[in-house]
């Protein structure tokens, strides 16, 4: 069973806390993106970050230097946003970091697929960035169904009955890199955290952020190996819900706030 998530867009360095282990998978790839946005002027890369002038100017600068094989801060602590914040891995334990390190994929347009305790560094590149790379038309057509062949490859094991399941915690900008090419045996559980609305669950940006990433602490804590261990998910007000969920969705919905 594997669980992917999507990165933040903001970054930060923590080369102190503990050592990565190794790098991402697809460096070479990595290489041809950052060279081919190091080429790009002032106003393409602002254009293609669709920011503002000060954050074009720190990433102008981030690529300008960029070493991708120094100062690493381990992915898990790299990604600062709302999802990471509320994972809190900075509080994990030995066993939830092992955990992690073997179920948990975050994915990225600027590395493809990255384990926690990869060592990246800081940049900036979403998915859905335009960005026609050594002749593809976008990042979803440069990166292919490599990043669904690394999340599913060696799951754990052509004899394992828990293989092929993928739980999704990530974003639709992220997700639909893998969705795409799902095979008849896979199995791709999307989580809904939601709050009942006129007889519909309404998902919210912020509070589904932060239950992904207390799900993904959740998960960690009980070493779960089966998807349906995330059913006794009760943190924040949210609890399962049996008539609304489905073989390919898992339905949270948050009644009161705590």
């Amino acid at each position: 069973m594997r669980i992917i998530i999507s990165p933040a867009k903001q970054m930060r360095t923590d080369t102190d806390s503990f050592a990565c282990t190794e790098v991402p998978v697809f460096m070479d790839r990595t290489k041809v993106l950052m060279e081919w946005i190091r080429g790009l002027s002032y106003e393409e890369q602002k254009k293609l970050w669709a920011c503002n002038d000060k954050i074009a100017l720190q990433n102008t600068e981030r690529f300008a230097h960029m070493d991708l094989y120094k100062n690493l801060t381990p992915a898990l602590l790299a990604y600062d946003g709302i999802q990471y914040t509320y994972m809190a891995p900075a509080v994990f334990e030995d066993g939830q970091y092992d955990y992690v390190q073997e179920h948990l994929r975050i994915l990225s347009g600027f590395y493809g697929v990255v384990k926690p305790l990869d060592g990246v560094v800081p940049y900036r590149l979403e998915m859905q960035a335009k960005a026609a790379v050594a002749g593809h038309k976008n990042l979803y057509d440069f990166w292919g169904d490599s990043l669904y062949r690394e999340v599913m490859d060696g799951s754990e094991g052509p004899d394992s009955h828990h293989s092929r399941i993928i739980v999704n915690l990530a974003s639709k900008e992220y997700s639909k890199c893998i969705e795409k090419y799902l095979q008849p045996e896979d199995r791709f559980i999307t989580c809904i955290f939601g709050e009942p609305e006129n007889d519909r669950i309404v998902q919210k940006g912020v509070y589904a952020k932060m239950a992904r990433g207390e799900m993904v602490r959740f998960m960690a804590e009980i070493h779960a190996e089966r998807p349906e261990q995330m059913k006794d998910f009760d943190w924040s007000g949210y609890h399962y819900d049996e008539e609304r969920s489905s073989e390919r969705e898992y339905v949270f919905v948050r009644t009161e706030v705590p």
